[in-house]
């Protein structure tokens, strides 16, 4: 009986299995499992598996790296994958070439998942979205500079508003690199313009794939500048787009929404000054009228006239201010007499007067018989004077006496 030692058995296995041809380049369907990304390699790990077995994915960062979308957990892909054996473990495993999404694109689900993440970020917020500046005096280009793009812009630019400065960067628009690039520019003009124009002509998906770019995006999200995109032709739409302040169609477009044009501007600048002419001869014109009448008035032709009548003014508020006081006094006046009338009323010498007596005994007055005693000495105050008595008895209710 041969003997084999494991290594040599898992080596086998894996010759026969990578000499194969029809295990060394075939497409595969199933569900992505427990995907994962090495952070410093790149490599990808992950499992495919339908609803009866699984099998264990190694896809290398150099074919990971030209995904256009990103592996999620779930996802029904078809792999382009060779077979072979992981020696060291014994384990039945895929190198996977290529990935495409089952019932949509590779170009289309990158698309959707960097919208969708970009959006929780918050990078196409309106409230974010930086307005134009009216009369900018240096506008950044970040375009090819081979293509038409260019060349739309700067005539659009000189035509319409040919005081601004442009501020030409030129980045790679497609390709290896070209998000990179295209991020680099717009940094670089970034806060040395007052407005930013970026973007390209027309192509295909995978032209425009660059204006799909997630650090792209974010550039534009952060820049202090505000941003134009004009990516493709009208029915194109990027992220670049959704990301920046303001969307062009083309980039001809683009250089029109970035600039007034220098002939509505001499229009308005007429207009304003016919309206300021016309408002500073109405001016004139009522001013005029105003010191018309004023230099005819009679107090600046005769001074005297002008005292004589402020003297007729004072007598008047003098008389005005002796009849409101002689009124106020005289109503004070009688207020006070009937009060006073009122309190002799009110006077016990009135009664008094009337034939009645008020007894006091010690100084405070007697209110009562009961308060009386025999041999109390009283003072009795008439209305013309007073006496004085010594009490012998005292009659209470009228029935009988006490003593």
């Amino acid at each position: 009986m041969r003997k084999l030692t494991v290594s040599q058995l898992n080596r086998y296995v894996k010759a026969v299995l990578e000499e194969d041809s029809k295990l060394t380049d075939l497409f595969v369907e199933g569900e992505v499992s427990n995907f994962t990304r090495h952070f410093r390699s790149g490599h990808c790990y992950f499992s495919i598996k339908d609803e009866n077995a699984s099998v264990r994915a190694v896809m290398w960062e150099s074919s990971a790296s030209a995904l256009k979308f990103t592996p999620e957990d779930g996802m029904t892909v078809v792999a382009r994958v060779s077979v072979s054996l992981y020696e060291r473990d014994g384990t039945f495993q895929v190198y996977v070439s290529d990935l495409m999404p089952v019932g949509e694109g590779a170009i289309a689900a990158g698309i959707r998942q960097r919208v969708e993440k970009l959006g929780k970020l918050g990078v196409f917020d309106p409230a974010h979205k930086k307005p134009v500046p009216l009369w900018p005096r240096r506008v950044g280009v970040v375009t090819s500079e081979t293509g038409a793009a260019i060349g739309d812009i700067t005539q659009v630019l000189g035509r319409r508003w040919p005081v601004a400065k442009m501020l030409f960067c030129p980045a790679q628009v497609q390709g290896e690199g070209a998000a990179q690039s295209l991020v680099a520019a717009l940094k670089t003009l970034d806060s040395r313009c007052d407005v930013i124009i970026i973007g390209r002509g027309g192509g295909s998906s995978e032209d425009l794939w660059a204006f799909q770019d997630e650090a792209l995006a974010l550039a534009i999200y952060h820049a202090k500048t505000p941003v134009i995109s004009a990516v493709g032709h009208e029915m194109d739409m990027s992220i670049c787009d959704m990301a920046a302040d303001l969307r062009a169609p083309t980039p001809s477009a683009a250089a029109e929404l970035a600039v007034p044009s220098i002939e509505q501007v001499a229009l308005l600048m007429d207009r304003l000054e016919q309206d300021l002419y016309s408002r500073a001869n109405g001016m004139l014109y009522a001013y005029a009228g105003r010191l018309s009448a004023l230099a005819s008035a009679p107090s600046l032709k005769n001074p005297g006239y002008f005292i004589k009548n402020q003297h007729k003014r004072l007598d008047f508020l003098a008389n005005t201010l002796y009849t409101i006081q002689s009124g106020y006094f005289r109503e004070k006046s009688r207020a006070l007499s009937g009060k006073a009338e009122l309190l002799d009323n009110l006077s016990p010498m009135r009664v008094l007067g009337r034939g009645y007596a008020a007894v006091f005994s010690g100084g405070e007055a007697v209110r009562s018989a009961e308060e009386l005693r025999e041999g109390d000495r009283i003072d009795i105050r008439l209305a013309d004077g007073q006496a004085q008595a010594l009490i012998e008895n005292v009659r209470i209710g009228g029935d009988g006496l006490n003593g």
